[in-house]
């Protein structure tokens, strides 16, 4: 009973296996082009870790559904858990290097506007 239940729990992960493989090397491609430019080689580290905790997901789900591993699900999971945080983290610093580019932009049309007014 155990086996069935880990192997229906695996399922929806397990039919999405290929497009996380998919994902994980076009991750570690991006991060692998990324590390040939001067700045980009500070930060190339972070999608080529997406890409293997992806890849390393996606092999995970395939051992717990083809074995009823219940530990290789649990891995599946945690890290799919760590995918999710690291690109709300990257979310999270988009969105507060936007809102600082947008009030700096502001300021500067702002100034500028007095300025051309102001003469």
């Amino acid at each position: 009973m155990e086996n069935n239940l880990i192997k229906e729990l695996s399922l929806p992960i397990y039919s999405a296996k290929g497009w996380m493989k998919f994902l994980g090397v076009m991750y570690i491609i991006s991060g692998v082009l990324m590390a040939l430019t001067i700045v980009g080689i500070l930060v190339a580290w972070i999608p080529i870790w997406i890409g293997v905790l992806l890849f390393q997901s996606a092999s995970a789900v395939e051992r717990a559904s083809m074995m009823s591993d219940q530990m290789a699900l649990s891995e599946s999971l945690n890290k799919i858990k760590t995918y999710f945080v690291i690109n709300g983290v990257l979310m999270l610093i988009a969105l507060a290097f936007y809102a600082i580019m947008f009030f700096i932009l502001g300021a500067a049309g702002i100034m500028g506007a007095a300025g051309a007014f102001g003469s």
